[in-house]
This record gives structure tokens, sequence and C-alpha cells, in this order.
């Protein structure tokens, strides 16, 4: 590994809060060439472009920093809290079975698309998806499609299924063709947000049900907005990261017990395996505190600013996520890359027939996808796209994703197997 010039992350938490400084500083400009350039390009995929660059260029790197680790364990669980104090479950109920149906399509996509894929590129390029023992493609490509449905924790859950029978070094490579493609998904996505009403006319999509949910969250937040104070600060810093803490500590004895006490946990050739990790119980722990508090007074810190606040912390960890970019290593491993972008491609494909078959709106659609292949950090970043008041079904299908995740993602690596000895 090259040493980055900077290496001291109070150094590199200020760049890259200059980088979302500039971003949002240049997206708020309605006039000339920044209107025009935020028009094409979505603000969101310039959060994760511009630290991907410095980490490019060799300036920072997500290798010598602790930032990640941060802004996952401490920011995204408080953002997980903020962000659902206002939860509407009964009118995220009243959207009905679409958004469910068109989350696991994206499942689906990613099961059966992964298989494929490697059918796929064997038929021009068989030594790309070959590979015996330890460095076999497919066992390298099942944490892919652990990150695919679900997110990190489900990633690493795969990784420590197959880490004795899969060579760590070739790890990275999988780890990039993930970011890389993912996000190139994304942008794709946020994309099409600008045009949801062309896409929902061409999908024939009743988007009636959204637009109540909108109005409903948008005129309770209307009613409770209220000039923040420093003791509303101070209680949402303490609701936050009280129930950060809490979430570590429920979610550490909650996995240890699973392991302690469930054989099929404890072993880490069985994808329940993944239900001792840490990381995904204080997901969910974090959720359901958050949702929790909706039922109570706290609900009201929403007019105090919650969402937003919660919003900057999810795009402190965007920034983290850009770190793992390393643009200039995207072109080493071409094959690869090839594998991912078909994979993604009969991902994308499946979800837009089943949403031209059932009418779901484009909403329904980006964040069924999100929910599955960006998980807990994006899936709200893309509902909150379309509107703030939407946050709250982009975290609750993400957090599904997280429990679906690592079950998906095994079928997905026997399949893929089955596909590389053919």
């Amino acid at each position: 590994m090259n040493q980055p010039l900077i290496t001291d992350d109070t150094i590199v938490f200020g760049l890259l809060a200059l980088c979302l400084g500039f971003v949002f500083y240049t997206s708020s400009i309605k006039t000339g060439f920044w209107k025009k350039f935020y028009g094409i390009v979505p603000t969101v995929l310039m959060c994760y472009l511009l630290p991907g660059i410095m980490t490019s260029v060799g300036l920072i790197s997500d290798e010598t920093s602790n930032l990640y680790f941060m802004a996952s364990r401490y920011l995204l669980p408080a953002a997980l809290v903020l962000m659902t104090l206002s939860i509407d479950l009964k009118g995220i109920a009243d959207l009905g079975p679409k958004a469910l149906i068109m989350f696991f399509t994206g499942s689906a996509g990613i099961i059966i698309g992964g298989p494929l894929a490697i059918l796929i590129v064997s038929i021009f390029s068989p030594e790309t998806v070959g590979g015996s023992g330890p460095d076999a493609i497919w066992r390298g490509l099942s944490t892919i499609a652990g990150s695919w449905i679900g997110g990190g924790a489900n990633q690493a859950a795969m990784f420590e299924i197959f880490k004795f029978k899969y060579n760590p070094d070739k790890f990275g490579a999988m780890v990039l063709v993930d970011i890389v493609v993912a996000n190139l998904w994304m942008a794709i996505i946020l994309l099409g947000v600008g045009k949801t009403k062309r896409i929902d006319r061409w999908l024939k999509a009743d988007t009636s049900s959204i637009e109540t949910l909108k109005v409903k969250v948008s005129e309770h937040t209307a009613k409770i907005t209220r000039i923040t104070t420093l003791p509303d600060f101070i209680i949402m810093l303490a609701l936050s990261f009280t129930a950060v803490g809490a979430a570590h500590f429920l979610g550490n004895h909650f996995s240890g017990f699973l392991e302690n006490n469930f054989e099929v946990i404890r072993d880490k050739d069985n994808f329940f395996s993944s239900l001792s990790s840490k990381f995904l119980w204080m997901v969910v722990f974090a959720t359901a505190i958050g949702i929790a508090l909706s039922f109570t007074k706290a609900k009201s810190y929403e007019g105090a600013g919650a969402s937003k606040i919660g919003g900057m912390f999810i795009y402190i960890l965007v920034a983290t996520i850009g770190m793992q970019m390393d643009l200039g290593k995207v072109l080493e491993n071409p094959g690869l890359l090839v594998i991912g972008l078909i994979w993604i491609s009969i991902h994308a494909g499946l979800l837009i027939l089943v949403a031209k078959l059932i009418r779901a709106p484009y909403f329904f659609l980006a964040v069924g996808s999100q929910a599955n292949v960006g998980g807990a950090a994006s899936a709200p970043v893309v509902a909150a796209e379309f509107h703030p008041s939407l946050t709250s079904v982009g975290i609750l299908l993400a957090v599904f994703g997280y429990v679906v995740g690592t079950a998906g993602a095994y079928i997905c690596a026997l399949l893929m197997e089955v596909a590389s000895q053919v």
C-alpha cells in the first residue's frame, strides 16, 4: 500500500467537510453554470466522487483512516434514530404491497443476476470467471452479493463464511467492483429522480398513496416546526447518542447471546452465522429505538430539525464511503467490472419489468433497489431525494435488507458456484 500524503484523521475529516460544504454551496446556486451542472450531476454523487478523487490522487486513503468506522458506528445509528422520530408507520402501511414487491424483486435480481453474469462472461472470457480453491472468483463475488442484498454487515458475513476458503488478497478487487458498479447504478437512479413524473407516466403508475404520505408528513412537520433553540439541540444530541450507546450495548449482548446459545450461528460455514454480526443488530436496535420514540413526545423534535441533523450525519457517512473509491484502479480488473455491470443490469432490468407489470411508481423501484444494493447508507439518501418525508420508507426497507441479505447472498453464492463449473 502506498502511503497517502495525509494520514491524520483530523485533517482528513476537515477535507471531507470541505468537500461537502463545496457541493452543497454550489448546488444552492440557482443560476448559471452550477444550475446546469447539478441539473445533470446529482448532488449525492458529487459527495461520493470528490473524496474518491482525493483517494485516487494519493491525497488520502481509507486504509489509513478510521473515519468510515466512526461514521458507520456512531453517526449512522444516530441518523437512523433522528430520521425515524417522525415515522408514520400507518402511512407507510397504506402505501400497499408494491413497495415490498419491488424490494423482493430487487433481491431476486441480485440472486439470479450473479450466476447469469458468470455464464455470460464465461462465453467470451472463461478465465475471468475461473479460478479454483481459494482463488475461485465465485467465492469473492459472494461478498458482492452480500453487499447488494443488504449492506456492509451482510458483505462482512459472507467474507466470514468464506474467509478460510477464499484468498483475502483478492478481496480488495471485489470491494472495488462493489463500490464502482453500485455507485454507477445509484447515479443512474438519481438521474431519474428529476424525471420521476415522466417515468411514472411511462410505467402508468398510481402515485396517490405516495402523494398522500408526503402531504400528511409535510403537514405534520409544518405544524410542529419551530425555531430551534440550544436546549433542542442538546436534547436531540442526548436522544440520538444515548440511543447509539443503547443500540451498541443491546447489539453486542444480543449477538453474543445468539452465538453462545445456537450452534447454527456459531458455525461460520452456515449462512445463519451472520446473525452474530454486532453491526447488524446495532442497526436493528437503533431503528427500533427510533420507531419507539416516534410514539412519544420526542416526535415533536422533527419540528426542530431532527431529520435534517440525521441527514447531515448520513452525508458524512457518504463522504467516508467515497474515500474507498480509488478511481485509478477501476480498469485494473476490467473482466470483474464487466461481471458487475452485467449483474446490476439484470437487477435493473427485472425491476423495470416488474414495475411496468404492476404499475409501481418509480419511487418504489428506486428505493427498493437501493434498499438492496446500497443498504442503510444509500436507501434513505435516495428516498430523501424524492421528498424528505419519504426517508423513513428507505430506512425501513434497508433494515429489512439486512435481515434477508445473508440468506439471499448464500443462495446466490451456491448458484454462482454451479454456474462457474458449467
